[in-house]
C-alpha cells in the first residue's frame, strides 16, 4: 500500500510518501518540505504566532494536495514539540483539521522516543542485541533503551537544537559563557539519567548526521546504507571548531542544512553531554527515524487479525 507520513516539526513541515507492507522496507516514492521555523514562532505568553498558524495551514493543505495526487492510501499526520508546547495547540490543530481535513495527531515526547527506537531496532535488527538510542529533534533529546521492539526506558527532554539555541543565545556565534550555561542544563536535565547495559548506542535525527559529517562520515551521496558513526572524541573537535564560527559560515560546509546550522552549536553540546553522561565513546548513525517508525507501526497494526487499533495509542 501508500502510505504517507506528515510530520510537523519544530523546523520543518515534511511530507513523505512510501510504498510499504508489513515485512518489507517501506520505499520512498515522494518526498517534500517546507520550512517553517514553528518553535521560533511562539509568543512570550507560549502561544503559536497567527501568523506562523497560518503557515502550517498552507503546509497541511499543500501536503494533503500531493498526497492525493500520488494517490496515497492512508495520510498519517503527526505534531511533535513546537505544535505540542503551544499553549494554542487545541485550536491550532482544530483550525488545520477544519481549513485542510488534514487531522493532525501531537505525540507526546515519550512515544516519540518508542516510535524511533523500533524504528532503528528494525534497521539494525535483532543482531544489534540491547539497543541504546538517541535523537536530538529541534524541541526535545529523546534517549530510549532496551533488547526488544518496545523500549523498557523512553524519555523526552527540553534539550532539543532549535529550542535550546533559541532560549540560551543571545549572539551568533554566542559568547563562551552562554554555551557553558547550556551545557550546565543538559547537565541537570540528565542527572539522574540511567540506561543501563546496552550492546550497541545508535543516534538518528539531523543534528546527529550533520555532526557526524562534519566528523568525516560519509557524505549522503554515499547511500543510505554507508556506514556512519560518530565518535565522541570527533564530535568535541567538531564541536571546538564550530563554535566560533556564525551560523551563515556554518550553512556554506558541506553536509550543513542552511535552515538548520543556526542551531547546529546547540546541538552539538546536548550531544556532547548526554555522551559523557552515558559514557559513550562513539554512536553508529541510523537513517531511520520518527517517520519510518509511525509507518512501521501502522503497518503492524495493519497486520493485526482485527485490522482495527488494539488500544495502543500510536496505533492509527
Amino acid at each position: 500500500m501508500r502510505l504517507g507520513v506528515l510530520d510537523v516539526g519544530s523546523n520543518t513541515v515534511h511530507l513523505l510518501v512510501v510504498d510499504a507492507h508489513r515485512g518489507a522496507h517501506p520505499w520512498p516514492t515522494y518526498s517534500e518540505k517546507s520550512v517553517l521555523r514553528l518553535a521560533e514562532r511562539i509568543t512570550p505568553d507560549g502561544t503559536l504566532t497567527d501568523d506562523a498558524a497560518d503557515d502550517l495551514v498552507k503546509a497541511c493543505s499543500a501536503a494533503q494536495h500531493a498526497a492525493r495526487q500520488h494517490e496515497v492510501d492512508e495520510l498519517l499526520a503527526f505534531a511533535t514539540s513546537a505544535v505540542r508546547d503551544a499553549a494554542n495547540s487545541a485550536q491550532v490543530l482544530a483550525r488545520v483539521r477544519d481549513e485542510t481535513g488534514v487531522d493532525l495527531r501531537v505525540l507526546p515526547g515519550r512515544d516519540e522516543a518508542r516510535l524511533t527506537f523500533l524504528a532503528v531496532r528494525r534497521w539494525f535488527g535483532w543482531s544489534a542485541g540491547r539497543l541504546l538510542v538517541l535523537d536530538i529533534g529541534g524541541g526535545s533529546l529523546e534517549i530510549a533503551a532496551g533488547i526488544d521492539e518496545e523500549p523498557d526506558l523512553a524519555l523526552s527532554m527540553p534539550l532539543g537544537a532549535g529550542r535550546s539555541a533559541r532560549e540560551r543565545f543571545s549572539a551568533d556565534p554566542p559568547p563562551e559563557e552562554e554555551v557553558e550555561d547550556l551545557r550546565a542544563l543538559a547537565q541537570r536535565h540528565l542527572d539522574g539519567v540511567q540506561v543501563g547495559e546496552w550492546d550497541r548506542a545508535t543516534a538518528t535525527s539531523k543534528t546527529f548526521r550533520t555532526l557526524a559529517r562534519l566528523a568525516g562520515a560519509a557524505p549522503s551521496s554515499g547511500g543510505i546504507r554507508a556506514p556512519r558513526s560518530l565518535t565522541r572524541t570527533g564530535l568535541h573537535q567538531v564541536l571546538g571548531f564550530i563554535r566560533r564560527i556564525p551560523s551563515a559560515s556554518l550553512a556554506q560546509m558541506d553536509g550543513v542544512s542552511p535552515d538548520r546550522a543556526h542551531q547546529l552549536l546547540a546541538g552539538a553540546v546536548v550531544a556532547e553531554e548526554t555522551m559523557i553522561h552515558l559514557g559513550l565513546d562513539r554512536v553508529d548513525i541510523c537513517p531511520w527515524a520518527l517517520r519510518e517508525g509511525v509507518i512501521l507501526r501502522r503497518l503492524d497494526t495493519l497486520a493485526s487479525d482485527s485490522g482495527t487499533p488494539s488500544g495502543d495509542s500510536l496505533a492509527w
